[in-house]
């Protein structure tokens, strides 16, 4: 597995992520030991970095990282998150006192004194960013953290934050499907030294090597993407960026990661599964070399803005900040 930065001054981990959303139940019915069948899967090829956050399954991901922790005591780098809270109506809260006290609640799930990236979940955007990077430097300061990151920001929230204490991270949605980032985080990611880690890399499970069934419930069925007519195009257009893949003996979801990865030596994507076939499938990713003749066929296959539909609705995009 080969290796990348985590920001300034922070630690090499796996070129590949692994997201834990998964294990708190969010994308279906699961239990410990498939969860732990996945992450043992994780170790074999080489993945060391762990994506998860207080509220996957409010804090069930974490608990059951907590438990494989303490049995495992593998050599890992751990990001969590915090921000939402959901009662009595789901809001954004960047208060010093619920950032710590959501921080100690998550290392307390997982059995850890420290994590080595803490992100804000959202920027709440009435709150004084100063503040806000004020509390993530006491925290670095206490040892409680090795970093902070921000999630679904916009270029000109990294430019500020990172100008009043540096930021290790920057985490947004980013594939194939999803574009955006490309107008602008990217490029300040790198040239600022900061680690761009996408989430949903492989589409929310579009870009698998089998079409997905349409979703009816759960958190993609209200993706205007996962819905019709928005859904049969958007298959459609992925069928030939499988057969692709398939004329030359890669995994999608494989290929996909290694497009990622192609996009700069400062991305590090956190695909996210709880079945250990589907993280071994496309760990193959860092095996993979995309000629430029590769690079501009998956273009031409998948432009920039092929997808149909918003990558949110309406309802889902609290506190994202929108910069095009």
């Amino acid at each position: 597995m080969q290796k990348r930065q985590l920001g300034p001054n922070g630690p090499d981990v796996s070129a590949i992520g692994l997201g834990a959303m998964s294990f708190g139940g969010l994308f279906g019915p699961t239990d410990e030991g498939e969860s732990f069948a996945c992450l043992d899967a994780m170790l074999e090829v080489g993945i060391d970095f762990i994506d998860t956050a207080n509220i996957y399954g409010m804090g069930v991901s974490e608990t059951v990282l907590g438990k494989w922790l303490a049995s495992r005591k593998p050599q890992v780098v751990i990001a969590t998150k915090a921000s939402f809270v959901a009662d009595p109506v789901r809001r954004v809260d960047n208060s010093e006192a619920h950032l710590r006290a959501e921080l100690e609640a998550s290392l307390r799930r997982m059995g850890r004194d420290h994590v080595e990236l803490f992100y804000i979940h959202r920027r709440e955007a009435a709150r004084p960013l100063e503040e806000v990077i004020g509390t993530l430097s006491r925290l670095i300061e206490e040892g409680k953290i090795g970093g902070y990151g921000l999630s679904e920001v916009a270029p000109y929230t990294l430019r500020a934050a990172h100008a009043i204490h540096p930021c290790r991270a920057v985490q947004n949605e980013y594939s194939l499907w999803t574009r955006q980032p490309e107008l602008g985080l990217i490029q300040d990611c790198a040239r600022l030294g900061v680690a761009f880690v996408p989430f949903s890399p492989l589409a929310r499970g579009m870009l698998g090597d089998t079409a997905l069934p349409q979703p009816t419930d759960g958190f993609r069925a209200a993706n205007p993407r996962f819905t019709q007519p928005n859904f049969s195009a958007n298959t459609q257009k992925i069928n030939g960026f499988r057969a692709f893949c398939a004329a030359r003996g890669w995994s999608v979801p494989a290929t996909a990661l290694a497009w990622v990865l192609s996009r700069g030596p400062h991305l590090i994507p956190i695909p996210g599964t709880r079945h250990a076939a589907h993280l071994r499938q496309w760990a193959q990713a860092v095996q993979i070399s995309l000629s430029p003749e590769d690079l501009a066929e998956i273009e031409r296959i998948l432009p920039v803005g092929f997808a149909e539909g918003a990558r949110y609705g309406d309802p889902q995009l609290l506190a994202i900040e929108r910069y095009c």
